[in-house]
């Protein structure tokens, strides 16, 4: 018995364990085991069949097709865009520049300026009275030391009285009516003061001549060199206290008239941009110019 016992754990020692295989259960039993390994050998054998790809429906897009689709935009949408892109710009020129249709072209060209030959003669005049006022003075004094008679003396000061009252601006008027040199000298400081406040109404907070700048592509004039110095000092908003002479004045009308010329092409095309929206149904373009604030 013990015998049998012996050579019986001895067989169960020597007889095959239990195999594995991936995906499949353990096959404690040596007939389940060979014929697993049969049928493993059967499969490596045996060719692998595709399973054929399903057909796609004709009707379904394809996904990126139709991301890419959503993300192109389409002629019309890029015409639009520049459209309102453009209608804009001219709207901001427009706003910014208004100011320019103020402008008072009598008060900055000074047409009654007075000129240097009527100052001039008026100088001359000036000396000539002082002169005439001085010898009769002298006069007057020789003839109270004694040098001259006393009714040469007393000719010598009616003659002084006269043209002192001469130089009176009310009693001059009376006789002529030519401005005196002082006469011409006030008259110019006030057309220069007159010109300079119309400046700086014109330029007002914020400067206009240095924002009209951007028109240059609709007047090349406005980007000629000599107004840079104009252009720079507006933009530091303190140009109309250098406008100190006539020429200054000049030339600062002389942009605001290129910039006038500028203004009406720029007025013309976004009207013009307008009438182009209206027509093709862009009511979002087709915008009136903002008010300014």
């Amino acid at each position: 018995m013990a015998e049998t016992s012996i050579k019986a754990k001895a067989a169960d020692t020597n007889a095959p364990a239990a195999q594995l295989r991936p995906g499949r259960a353990a096959d404690p039993m040596p007939g389940v085991a060979a014929q697993g390994k049969g049928a493993d050998d059967v499969a490596e054998n045996t060719p692998a069949v595709s399973q054929p790809a399903e057909p796609e429906s004709p009707g379904t897009p394809d996904v990126s097709e139709a991301e890419d689709g959503e993300q192109a935009p389409s002629e019309a949408d890029i015409e639009l865009a520049m459209a309102e892109s453009r209608q804009r710009k001219l709207r901001l020129m427009l706003r910014q520049c208004d100011r320019v249709l103020l402008m008072d072209f009598d008060l900055l060209s000074m047409s009654d300026w007075p000129d240097n030959y009527r100052l001039a003669a008026a100088r001359r005049s000036r000396d000539l009275w002082a002169l005439s006022a001085m010898v009769a003075a002298t006069i007057f004094l020789s003839g109270l030391t004694g040098f001259v008679p006393a009714w040469v003396a007393g000719g010598g000061f009616g003659a002084f009285v006269i043209i002192l009252l001469l130089g009176v601006p009310v009693v001059r008027r009376i006789y002529t009516s030519k401005p005196s040199y002082l006469d011409l000298v006030m008259q110019r400081q006030r057309m220069l003061r007159d010109a300079r406040k119309h400046v700086e109404h014109l330029e007002g907070k914020d400067g206009l001549i240095w924002q009209c700048a951007r028109m240059s592509e609709y007047n090349n004039g406005l980007r000629h060199s000599r107004f840079s110095d104009l252009l720079q000092l507006s933009e530091q908003r303190v140009l109309p206290r250098y406008l100190t002479r006539r020429e200054h004045l000049r030339l600062y009308l002389i942009y605001l008239l290129e910039a006038e010329k500028a203004y009406n092409r720029v007025q013309q095309a976004f009207f013009d941009g307008n009438q182009e929206a209206i027509d093709k149904g862009w009511q979002g373009v087709a915008a009136a110019p903002e008010p300014r604030t």
